[in-house]
């Protein structure tokens, strides 16, 4: 009997109901956040280290956890393979790896293993830059694998594959010609494709037109599902716009753009869109503004559509009808905002700061500076009522979510001895713990 009610008593602890996977780099959500509880604020190399595993080599990917499994990528420079992993929670002990193909990189520090791999609790599927696409079990057996490039990219091609109601979808969008022996010498489409997660055979593919030029045409950024209204779509931006696409068929439902009315052409896109509180966050590059779409829009949307952008850029801007509260900060080139307990937060990775937004109207709740010598290129993440992201150098920054002032409750450094990999994973969070993944190591953390 004892040991009945202490099974019972296990089952209905808050720990164990509140436990939650992270099966993709965004969180169970996709928007960066978790409902976990628990989670440390203090921690540093020594402090609240529940295990620190050595990995093969580099890789920008967010680690994702199920149960009692972590998947992760690595680029092994000698070798010069990239590989699949999975680790035991507990224990960050290795498991099994796949080697999967060389790999490749645009000498700027990133590589093909960028992309973070996906899980639905019953197989894994790992994307690289290279366009291999390969699905395990979780024991480590092969499924499928295929190759959906060459691509057409100025810089190595990072998407991470979204995994959702039976639908394994990808988003390719690159140039239309050619780029440095890149793509098809015949030309280049870009398009949305869903494919059979069991037995990766196409579902369906769609060509996703744009107007942009060059470098503008490429896009880093990763499909959103949504649901609006009972309507349900997957939410894509790049190619100097953001479109919404039917789940069953990838027809385009609506679409919303630009933010590059002279179309200039090297405005890759890197941030996913986020979505929160009946809004569609598309974020510029390179200083350009934030744009707040209204939900449930059908066809050609105008500015109408807009709830608000954060600043005017330039005269075309300036003839939006939408509000707008000016903050020229209110930018990101490269992290993807986050959505936490009814409040944007977006990480201006440049200048190193992190601005907390009204979903409503734009506004700046509050905003606050990171420090530290370099930039943030991560996304930040958030649970507990905390938020943490980590910039090139390793310093993992925790800062306090909400209210009405910036609070930067602790910040420690990550960094590999030796290593000059610039780092650029989110902080992953799940089952009570943190995973901080460098260059050649992956940290758990937790109380």
């Amino acid at each position: 009997m004892k040991c009945l009610l202490l099974a019972a008593t296990l089952v209905l602890s808050p720990f164990f109901l509140l436990a939650e996977n992270w099966s993709n780099w965004r969180g169970p959500a996709h928007n960066n956040s978790s409902p976990e509880k628990g989670i440390p604020e203090k921690f540093s190399k020594t402090e609240n280290v529940k295990w620190t595993t050595e990995l093969p080599g580099a890789s920008a990917a967010t680690p994702v956890i199920w149960g009692d499994k972590v998947f992760v990528t690595a680029a092994e420079k000698t070798a010069g393979k990239q590989f699949a992993l999975c680790l035991d929670r507990q224990s960050g002990k290795e498991l099994w790896r796949a080697q999967i193909s060389d790999f490749v990189s645009d000498g700027q520090g990133s590589n093909s293993c960028s992309p973070s791999p996906v899980t639905d609790g019953k197989l894994v599927v790992f994307f690289f830059g290279t366009g291999d696409l390969v699905a395990f079990d979780f024991a480590g057996k092969k499924l499928w694998d295929r190759n959906i490039g060459p691509f057409a990219f100025l810089w190595t091609f990072s998407t991470s594959p979204l995994l959702h109601e039976g639908r394994l979808v990808m988003q390719v969008l690159q140039r239309d010609t050619a780029v440095s022996g890149r793509g098809k010498p015949t030309g280049n489409e870009s398009f949305l494709m869903s494919l059979d997660p069991v037995s990766g055979k196409d579902q369906w593919r769609q060509v996703r037109s744009s107007n942009a030029k060059s470098e503008s045409l490429e896009a880093f950024s990763t499909p959103v599902p949504f649901t609006h209204n009972g309507r349900k779509e997957f939410v894509i931006v790049g190619g100097d716009c953001i479109t919404g696409h039917e789940p069953t068929t990838g027809r385009e439902l609506w679409r919303w753009g630009t933010w590059n009315p002279t179309q200039i052409g090297h405005w890759r896109l890197v941030p996913s869109p986020t979505i929160g509180a009946g809004v569609i966050l598309a974020c510029g590059p390179k200083g350009a503004p934030v744009y707040a779409v209204k939900a449930g829009g059908t066809g050609n949307l105008n500015n109408q559509s807009l709830a608000w952008q954060s600043h005017v850029q330039n005269t075309e801007d300036a003839a939006t009808t939408a509000p707008s509260p000016n903050d020229k900060d209110l930018t990101t080139d490269v992290p993807t905002p986050l959505f936490y307990e009814g409040k944007f937060y977006v990480l201006n990775g440049t200048k190193k700061k992190l601005l907390c937004v009204n979903p409503a109207d734009g506004k700046v709740i509050w905003s606050g500076d990171l420090g530290g010598k370099s930039v943030f290129q991560c996304s930040p993440t958030a649970a507990d009522g905390k938020i943490y992201m980590m910039n090139f150098d390793g310093d993992v920054s925790v800062v306090k979510a909400g209210g009405t002032e910036f609070k930067l409750l602790n910040s420690a450094n990550f960094k590999d001895d030796g290593d000059g990999t610039r780092l650029r994973s989110s902080v992953a969070i799940s089952q009570g713990n943190l995973y901080v993944r460098t260059g050649t190591k992956l940290f758990c953390l937790g109380k």
